[in-house]
């Protein structure tokens, strides 16, 4: 298997045959279909502090739980963390999105087990229901559509879910703000707040 140097080489003189009007050679394209569109990796000190942070976010999220002796890190905040830490800058990340998705899905989690039960066939509606409700809420995030499931599949007691909810993703939020903070670290976050 050819090396990143190698691969990206040939990409280069595959985009150079293309633009001086010359026909690539079936190892360039071949070399360029195997390189793909993926963006550069980031350098090693964000890469080790998006990592420490991200595993520390979800190491706090488990202390948290337990000393209240209640579960803080489900699923869907493991999927947060890894926007908030490898695509810092995409909507999907933003706190707006993160605090906003989750509760606004929650909610309608709530709602859903009110009406059908916690039955999986109320899950997938209100899972369902989550897009429009966080697109009209302008609070995307893709992961908050599965808090909807955990609270139907779970029939938490909504006041104090919401709560422990609350604060999970804002120890998510706050440990994708300290990644920024960290010097000679090229992650900037929050794009925005709100």
């Amino acid at each position: 298997m050819p090396d990143a140097t190698t691969l990206n080489t040939a990409t280069s003189q595959a985009q150079a045959s293309v633009d001086s009007g010359r026909r690539p050679t079936r190892w360039q394209r071949c070399a360029a279909a195997i390189a793909g569109q993926a963006p550069a990796r980031a350098p090693l000190p964000t890469l080790a502090a998006m990592t420490f942070c991200g595993l520390g976010a979800m190491l706090l999220l488990v202390a948290l739980g337990v000393v209240l002796h209640e579960p803080l890190l489900i699923p869907p905040l493991a999927a947060s963390a890894a926007l908030v830490f490898a695509a810092p800058a995409l909507p999907l990340a933003q706190p707006r999105s993160i605090v906003g998705g989750h509760l606004v899905s929650a909610a309608l989690g709530l709602a859903a087990v009110a009406v059908g039960g916690d039955s999986l066939w109320t899950a997938a509606v209100a899972a369902g229901l989550t897009i429009g409700a966080m697109a009209w809420a302008r609070t995307p995030h893709s992961p908050a559509s599965a808090t909807a499931v955990v609270v139907v599949l779970t029939d938490p007691r909504p006041a104090h879910f919401l709560a422990l909810l609350t604060l999970a993703t804002l120890v998510v939020v706050g440990a994708g703000v300290l990644v920024g903070k960290v010097d000679r670290v090229d992650h900037k976050y929050p794009a925005y707040w709100w």
